[in-house]
């Protein structure tokens, strides 16, 4: 009696021991089912293309840019004197007509590097590789930056003509100033070609 009791114990307490496990598995399996899962992307910042660029692209397409307007300010201040009546077209003049070259092809070659500056941001390397572009861009820079500061050096000769007319004087003036501004911008923009170059080169 004393055994079957003592049998029924052991019994029951094995059951209750298998139960006790059956339930702990049970319940602990779903918590470690749910434990969160730490993912790569929690903590990325979402971004455009433009903002995740380096400061360095973005400081191009501003110098770009001011290099272009300037150049064109420089350019149509020369050719807006001569739709008027009694005034001689800047064309009369060896001086200006080299400045009024010089300007357009400093317009032509700093909307080229803009619109390349943007193709490089939305597609890197689409257009041209990078090693060649910065070769290109360092080299044609200093070549446009000697130019604009040769026509702004010869144009200052035809100010000192007595046969300008007062239009043309202060429109020359005015090609004078915007053609040596943008020259320091084009300088601006060789050396932020040579540090990329010596950057890719050298670093």
């Amino acid at each position: 009696m004393i055994m079957n009791s003592m049998g029924t114990d052991k019994d029951g307490v094995g059951i209750a021991c298998g139960a006790m496990a059956g339930v702990s598995l049970v319940v602990g399996s779903p918590a470690q089912q749910h434990l969160p899962t730490p993912s790569p992307f929690t903590d990325s910042v979402t971004s455009t293309r433009w903002s995740s660029q380096p400061s360095i692209h973005l400081s191009n397409l501003l110098l770009r840019s001011l290099a272009l307007l300037f150049s064109l300010i420089s350019a149509l201040s020369l050719a807006a004197p001569s739709s008027q009546n009694g005034d001689a077209p800047f064309s009369d003049y060896p001086e200006l007509r080299y400045c009024f070259t010089v300007t357009i092809l400093a317009s032509i070659y700093s909307a080229f590097q803009l619109f390349k500056g943007v193709c490089d941001i939305s597609h890197r390397g689409l257009l041209i590789s990078d090693i060649t572009s910065d070769y290109i861009s360092f080299i044609l820079d200093q070549m446009v930056g000697y130019l604009l500061m040769s026509s702004s050096s010869v144009t200052v000769l035809a100010i000192e003509r007595d046969e300008l007319a007062a239009s043309l004087w202060k429109a020359t003036m005015v090609a004078i100033c915007m053609a040596f501004a943008s020259f320091l911008v084009i300088a601006a923009c060789t050396l932020l070609s040579g540090y990329k170059l010596c950057k890719r080169i050298i670093w």
